[in-house]
């Protein structure tokens, strides 16, 4: 009965994360999908799957293109200008364009991993992403902006240190960024660059 255990236990082991990665993709797409299913279903008149997440793909390239456009920048200055007159709107909206042009953008920001002691004359350690080298307007000299994933959740912190105490990573920004969101346990070697 122990054997089968086992056995059960490593099954689950190799079924389990593809299932939940399927799952997952399979409920994005559902919901990319279903965004435009009613419209879609009363124009053509019948089901079409997969039909709305094209479409949508497609309004989204089309929209990337005319924002990288000469034709685009009134518009932003316009709705900027609209923005400015709500700050709670515009915190937000700023707030969410850096995130997303930190991950995808032109200048992302998450490229350069590094390790931080986090108590001088301790062993602790922290893995983590340098965002910001200058933090003159903050007032704060000799410190950096370091952001730190979670690990398991998409979400983090960010610690103003010293910059005695970080030491930059020579490993790929993508790599590490699976290794700390995995809890650690992804294949990884790490090769420390810049002591």
């Amino acid at each position: 009965m122990k054997k089968v255990i086992n056995y059960f236990l490593q099954g689950l082991l190799y079924v389990a994360p593809i299932s939940i990665t399927f799952y997952i993709l399979y409920i994005i797409f559902d919901f990319a999908d279903g965004l435009l299913e009613d419209i879609l279903e009363s124009i053509i008149g019948t089901r079409v799957p997969g039909l709305g997440l094209v479409l949508i793909f497609v309004f989204l390239v089309i929209v990337g293109m005319i924002g990288q456009s000469i034709f685009a920048r009134p518009f932003k200055k316009l709705f900027e200008k609209l923005l400015s007159r709500a700050p709670l709107l515009k915190l937000v909206y700023s707030a969410m364009t850096d995130l997303f042009s930190a991950f995808v953008g032109k200048e992302k920001k998450f490229n350069q991993p590094v390790i931080v002691q986090l108590n001088p004359g301790s062993n602790l350690e922290k893995l983590g992403f340098l965002t910001n080298e200058d933090l003159k307007k903050l007032n704060v000299l000799e410190k950096v902006a370091v952001y730190f994933p979670h690990s398991y959740n998409f979400s983090g912190e960010l610690y103003i240190v010293p910059k005695t105490q970080v030491r930059a990573l020579d490993i790929n920004p993508a790599v590490l960024m699976k290794f700390i969101v995995s809890g650690g346990i992804s294949d990884l070697n790490i090769t420390n660059a810049h002591n």
